[in-house]
């Protein structure tokens, strides 16, 4: 078993014009009205090669992402853009199977501002100012609500294996207190009774205790992702409702 684990790396936005699909390619994609027909140019386009369940949730995503720009009447190369940052969002969740939702929120916001302000040549005004509050809310539903889920299905899961070795110290240490003369017959007992503990009891104390400690661990992240999905959809619509107070 491969018991490497990838560290999160330091993402950095870039510019996604035609990165990964070309016009040509929205050409085709555009071409497509039924949905199996989308999944097999997107299959060739992004040369999607993963075996079931993974390809079939790529290929959701993909696809869905087409309808929403079909919806909002989004150009050829604001779809091209948007389809290359889900890819890459994607790919940095996925990247690890260590906790990096923080980057990857910080990542998604970053390559949105690369296509929604005009300076070059580090970003361009690709989408306007409401064309960016529809993005991030789609891709705040569609994905980021569900980053447990496609970290399940596409990252291996790791799991802590405890074990435990005792070494030949804890029954000399035993052999000393009970060959102690100084000690009283029952001072003698009370420390035997204390020490002479068998593994088995020893190792189910230590693993309830690795157990209650990786429960409250995990209750924290929970509440965590919660607290900032839920700053996350404030800061969205204050945004918003400031742009509307300006107008």
């Amino acid at each position: 078993m491969d018991t490497n684990i990838k560290a999160p790396q330091v993402l950095k936005a870039k510019l996604m014009l035609w990165t990964d699909v070309s016009y040509h390619d929205m050409d085709e994609i555009d071409k497509m009205q039924s949905i199996p027909d989308l999944e097999s140019v997107l299959t060739s386009v992004f040369a999607v090669d993963l075996p079931e369940p993974k390809r079939g949730v790529l290929l959701e995503l993909y696809v869905q992402a087409v309808l929403f720009c079909r919806e909002h009447h989004f150009r050829k190369e604001q779809t091209s853009a948007l389809l290359s940052i889900l890819k890459s969002i994607h790919e940095a969740n996925v990247g690890t199977p260590l906790d990096n939702i923080e980057a990857c929120f910080r990542h998604c916001r970053e390559l949105l501002l690369c296509h929604s302000v005009r300076r070059p040549p580090f970003s361009i005004n690709l989408f306007s100012f409401e064309e960016v509050n529809w993005v991030l809310k789609y891709i705040h539903s569609s994905y980021m609500r569900h980053y447990k889920l496609y970290r399940y299905v596409f990252t291996p899961q790791v799991q802590l294996d405890l074990s435990v070795t005792y070494s030949a110290g804890l029954t000399e240490e035993k052999t000393s207190i009970t060959n102690d003369s100084s000690l009283s017959d029952g001072s003698t007992e009370a420390h035997e009774a204390s020490v002479t503990g068998s593994p088995s009891e020893l190792k189910a104390l230590i693993e309830q205790e690795v157990r209650q400690q990786m429960a409250l661990v995990s209750g924290q992240l929970d509440q965590r992702m919660k607290e900032m999905a839920f700053q996350h959809n404030n800061t969205s619509d204050s945004s918003q409702s400031n742009h509307k107070t300006k107008k």
